[in-house]
């Protein structure tokens, strides 16, 4: 057995085709706990103890090239949704597939919106992929494997 590769994987962030696109890169699913330090003051150790408190999840970054549609850009009309006061928070679903493409690892985001989308760098002298970047903020992540 070997361990899987990261090339193969899958974003969705809603029901329909506009939703599911096929992305370059996906960094950010970190999920962190804060910790909590505490000493009761008739205890006879001089150290503190340790627990898990708040849990945060950093902030999402999918990357993708630029391709022409005829329907526009479901994400710049996600991002504008979010930032007008629709609350337009989704659960975004990201699977890392196997040699068959089945989903091996899914992550599970709760609550995303879009917090930040960028553009390409245009360069009249480039011959390099225009690529858009869109960045999620999200209130949970979960992990299953089939």
């Amino acid at each position: 057995m070997y361990p899987m590769t990261t090339l193969n994987f899958t974003v969705s962030w809603g029901e329909t085709e506009e939703a599911q696109a096929s992305f370059s890169e996906v960094s950010g699913l970190t999920m962190e706990s804060e910790v909590i330090e505490y000493r009761g003051g008739a205890d006879p150790r001089q150290s503190t103890s340790k627990q898990a408190g708040l849990q945060k999840y950093g902030n999402i970054t999918l990357v993708r090239g630029i391709m022409p549609t005829v329907t526009g850009n479901a994400i710049y009309a996600w991002f504008r949704a979010s930032t007008q006061g629709a609350g337009d928070r989704r659960e975004v679903v990201i699977s890392l597939l196997n040699e068959d493409r089945d989903p091996a690892m899914t992550w599970n985001v709760r609550a995303a919106f879009p917090v930040k989308v960028e553009g390409p760098g245009l360069k009249s002298t480039g011959t390099d992929v225009s690529l858009e970047k869109v960045e999620l903020a999200c209130e949970g992540v979960s992990v299953s494997v089939p």
